[in-house]
């Protein structure tokens, strides 16, 4: 059984209550789907003691200032841009930053710059099937896929390298932020695929 906290978009006031509780304790790894202060995600790190994995949203500061310092990345935590990396449990993660351009803002990117950020992970993934008989267990974005949780304003819309991705490399899971929905706190997951598509604005507490 692998147990693991996904945050991403909004600090969670129950999170700074809880995370060190009973509930949090067996955590096996934290994944970030952006657009969190890097001192929310710090004290995540702080108080579980577990490894955090996180991509950057659309938001992100390039730095973040604190009393004592600036930063340009969460202290303690793994940046999953662009990379394929395998958790202490196993578990092979790769991840991609960022939401489609609309703005010229950070972090944007066209259609285009999106399936070249995925076709330059295809031959890892290559190597992760021929060593463990999978491509990958979880892909973690900030952006959803094309018509997967997505919504039809241009900032809020899909990534279709990402739908690709899904049909052809099939993960466990895609983790994502950006897409806001007050009507369902909860999250909002889409079975696509061979993979479950989750929400985890706010948090989600996922085991498998």
């Amino acid at each position: 059984m692998t147990k693991l906290l996904a945050v991403s978009d909004v600090e969670s006031q129950y999170i700074y209550r809880a995370v060190g509780g009973e509930k949090f304790k067996d955590l096996d790894f934290i994944i970030s789907c952006g657009d969190l202060p890097y001192y929310y995600l710090e004290y995540i790190v702080s108080m579980t003691n577990k490894d955090l994995y996180y991509v950057r949203g659309n938001h992100a500061h390039k730095v973040e200032m604190s009393d004592k310092h600036q930063r340009t990345a969460p202290e303690g935590a793994i940046d999953l841009h662009q990379k394929i990396l395998h958790t202490q449990s196993g578990i092979s993660l790769a991840g991609i930053e960022g939401s489609v351009l609309y703005n010229y803002g950070p972090h944007q990117y066209s259609q285009a710059q999106m399936w070249q950020m995925v076709f330059k992970m295809v031959p890892g993934l290559f190597i992760n099937y021929m060593r463990e008989s999978r491509f990958l267990d979880i892909l973690v974005t900030h952006a959803p896929p094309w018509h997967i949780n997505d919504q039809e304003d241009l900032p809020h819309q899909g990534i279709k390298a990402f739908r690709w991705f899904l049909e052809v490399f099939q993960p466990r899971y895609h983790l994502h932020g950006h897409t806001h929905d007050y009507l369902n706190p909860g999250g909002v997951m889409t079975h696509f695929a061979q993979t479950d598509v989750i929400n985890v604005t706010g948090y989600q507490i996922i085991e498998f």
